[in-house]
């Protein structure tokens, strides 16, 4: 899903020594999302893609009981105010109650290739693609959506 297959695997070494470097992936998401100690609790952390209109994202999605976050592996440049272009990860955090429903699709000509489509009650659809668990990253967002009604 790369721009190559080097780059890819390149990548996910990085995220994995982040992972290791900073306690885990409850640690990441809590400083990325900036979590505090209000019951919150991470169900699952998944390495996935995040479908754009400038093509697939790689990072990780963060299922917890009050919000589904997404947040980029590399630093995506975006212009600043000033001119300049300033790098940010590309983050997304939607929370739970505001999902109206979630899809599990597949391409019809590879299976194997399985999709998460997330709707928002303001209609606007998010795609998650290239799980190495899928089934437990759908079943663990289809916990937290029954968890919050």
């Amino acid at each position: 899903m790369g721009p190559k297959f080097s780059e890819t695997v390149k990548g996910k070494l990085s995220l994995g020594t982040r992972i290791i470097q900073q306690g885990g992936r409850e640690n990441i998401f809590r400083q990325i999302f900036g979590v505090s100690d209000n019951g919150e609790k991470l169900l699952k952390a998944s390495q996935c893609y995040l479908s754009t209109t400038a093509g697939p994202i790689a990072g990780i999605l963060f299922i917890s009981t009050l919000k589904l976050a997404f947040c980029s592996e590399r630093s995506i440049a975006v212009p600043s105010p000033s001119g300049r272009c300033v790098r940010i990860p590309y983050k997304v955090s939607i929370p739970i109650k505001k999902i109206k429903r979630a899809n599990a699709s597949e391409n019809v000509n590879k299976p194997a290739q399985k999709y998460m489509e997330v709707v928002t009650e303001d209609n606007f659809e998010f795609w998650f693609m290239g799980f190495v668990r899928y089934e437990k990253a759908f079943k663990n967002l289809r916990k937290a959506i029954s968890m919050s009604t």
